[in-house]
């Protein structure tokens, strides 16, 4: 599978890597909910940083302690990386606790200083560009799974590679959704921003001549934007939310994030590539963000 041959390639660097430095930095994830999802994703979690040399530690806290206990790592010396399982609160209060997450230590690029500069397409940490900025998990799970399979068009200029490409994100969570459709489009491409009230157009203007995306209303439907895109990228939360295959281009790329599929099983009748799952890249991307916080912040 893609995933699998993804996630393999980046944890082999990455273990590669920490080996090298004889480092084993700490990650410690919080979990403030009882979403079953939340839970399976830090088993596979644990299991994954324990292959690559990195400590796992999951803590188990209410809603109300959390953002103590988030202070508390922030300063621990011992910790490298912090993970918060969301939705705590939903809505603003999940903004907070993100912008209580140390910078030094925001596996999940979540805080305002990573938001600010994914959003305004600012790549490096430092003058030097030696720094790079540390990115949403998810959202770089994606990018992975379409640079690997040739989305991404290598002949044009860093940054603009997905240049004359159309594609649809169903999801505009702040975790999730709104992040991924920034990214593709600070890299080029047109994006069709769809949550349950409307479509929004993400891009960077005609011939990119904005150095970062817009963001604009529109009047569409699913089912026009999905009949145009050349990817079609879906997390919608729910089992009883399916897109219908007949309304997808043919040889489109499908990849569902959500852990309830999006798609149709006849899917594959029509896509050209098709990722029924990202889990295992998230979770190589995270543990690439946490052995790069180390080696920004904790090296010497």
């Amino acid at each position: 599978m893609p995933s699998t041959i993804i996630a393999t390639a980046f944890k082999d660097e990455i273990r590669s890597s920490l080996q090298k430095e004889e480092v084993t930095p700490k990650l410690v994830a919080f979990l403030a909910n009882a979403d079953p999802a939340s839970r399976t994703y830090a088993i596979k979690t644990a299991e994954s940083c324990a292959q690559v040399g990195i400590q796992f530690e999951l803590r188990e806290v209410t809603r109300d302690q959390l953002e103590d206990k988030i202070i508390e790592a922030n300063v621990d010396d011992d910790v490298h990386g912090i993970f918060v399982y969301y939705p705590v609160y939903g809505g603003g209060q999940d903004q907070y606790l993100q912008n209580v997450v140390s910078a030094k230590k925001d596996v999940e690029g979540l805080c305002h200083k990573y938001l600010y500069n994914m959003y305004h397409n600012t790549r490096f940490l430092d003058e030097g560009k030696e720094m790079k900025c540390i990115l949403p998990c998810t959202p770089l799970a994606v990018i992975k799974v379409l640079e690997h399979i040739g989305v991404y068009n290598r002949m044009l200029p860093y940054g603009n590679r997905l240049h004359g490409r159309v594609m649809t994100v169903i999801n505009r969570s702040e975790v999730v959704g709104r992040p991924l459709a920034a990214l593709l489009a600070n890299d080029g491409a047109k994006v069709y921003s769809v949550d349950i009230h409307s479509v929004q157009e993400f891009h960077r203007g005609t011939g990119l001549k904005h150095l970062k995306h817009e963001v604009f209303d529109t009047n569409l439907k699913l089912e026009d934007v999905l009949a145009v895109s050349d990817v079609v990228i879906t997390g919608v939360p729910s089992p009883n939310f399916k897109i219908k295959t007949e309304l997808l281009k043919d040889g489109v790329v499908a990849i569902n994030f959500s852990s309830s599929n999006n798609f149709l099983p006849d899917v594959e009748t029509r896509a050209s590539f098709y990722a029924k799952a990202i889990g295992k890249i998230t979770i190589a991307m995270l543990q690439r963000n946490i052995a790069r916080l180390y080696k920004y912040y904790n090296k010497n």
